[in-house]
């Protein structure tokens, strides 16, 4: 069965990379303009499966992500690290002398910007994102405008690179999440979880419950904290879980949702990492 990916973006983004690099050239991309209509997709099984940024080791977390994945009610399946790679691109035939003006998403620009600061001469604009840009120099036939965009990108826009690899920080990671409707079956036990947890406000309660995840062997590789709407000073985690023992693991769960709170379980899935 062909695999319908929904990605936010257009050809050449980054997420289209994540996608292609999972599920292969084979698959069908689905784009959409928000990360909304991304989960959307997925929630009434128009797509198979939805790729979506979760927090970036420079930027941090993408909140709004979080509030998507509990509120359509989506299962995490899978993640993928990807190392961000700024390529410098423009209209074949031409050398960095010949640019007068660079356009790229804010945030690529800001982590390009020791690089760019070689070239004062340089306009620096602000643009929707990297791919679209690299997509309307290439349509438009645009000379001495330049991108800030993935290697992907200028393969598929027929542009030519300047100078690889820009970024000012080299270990500048993105993890992306794969998101179903519901969960899928699992080539290899999981080591990896996600879940979502209100604690009782309680004094302590987050600390007992730490401790107890600590007791039974579990790691904690993110916590994030989103207050409750409905409830005021009352505050949800999104939590990341690795463990060695999924017995332990299943352990914590059970103690969780008696003892602390409201639990719900956003994914069990293999850690890319470990």
């Amino acid at each position: 069965m062909k695999q319908m990916i929904a990605i936010q973006g257009i050809p050449g983004s980054f997420h289209h990379q994540v996608a292609i690099q999972e599920y292969g050239r084979e698959a069908e991309i689905l784009t959409f303009s928000t990360f909304e209509e991304v989960a959307k997709a997925v929630f009434k099984e128009e797509a198979t499966v939805g790729v979506m940024a979760i927090e970036n080791s420079i930027a941090g977390a993408i909140l709004p992500n979080y509030d998507l994945i509990d509120r359509y009610g989506l299962k995490i399946i899978g993640e993928y690290y990807l190392s961000i790679s700024h390529q410098f691109m423009v209209l074949p035939g031409q050398k960095i002398e010949d640019i007068h003006e660079v356009r790229s998403h804010p945030m690529a620009l800001l982590q390009c910007k020791a690089f760019l600061n070689h070239y004062p001469e340089i306009k620096r604009i602000d643009d929707i994102d990297t791919a679209t840009v690299a997509k309307r120099i290439s349509e438009q036939k645009l000379k001495g405008v330049a991108a800030i965009a993935s290697e992907i990108a200028a393969e598929i826009y027929n542009l030519e690179i300047l100078v690889s690899d820009i970024q000012s920080v080299k270990s500048n990671f993105t993890r992306f999440i794969f998101l179903g409707k519901t969960a899928q079956p699992k080539d290899q036990t999981p080591n990896k979880a996600s879940i979502k947890i209100t604690i009782q406000n309680k004094a302590g309660s987050l600390a007992r419950l730490l401790t107890h995840f600590s007791n039974l062997h579990l790691d904690l590789s993110k916590i994030q904290s989103i207050p409750v709407i409905e409830k005021p000073w009352e505050y949800a985690f999104f939590i990341d879980l690795v463990f060695d023992n999924y017995h332990d693991y299943h352990e914590a769960m059970r103690v969780a949702k008696a003892e602390f709170g409201e639990l719900k379980i956003l994914g069990e899935y293999h850690n890319r990492k470990a």
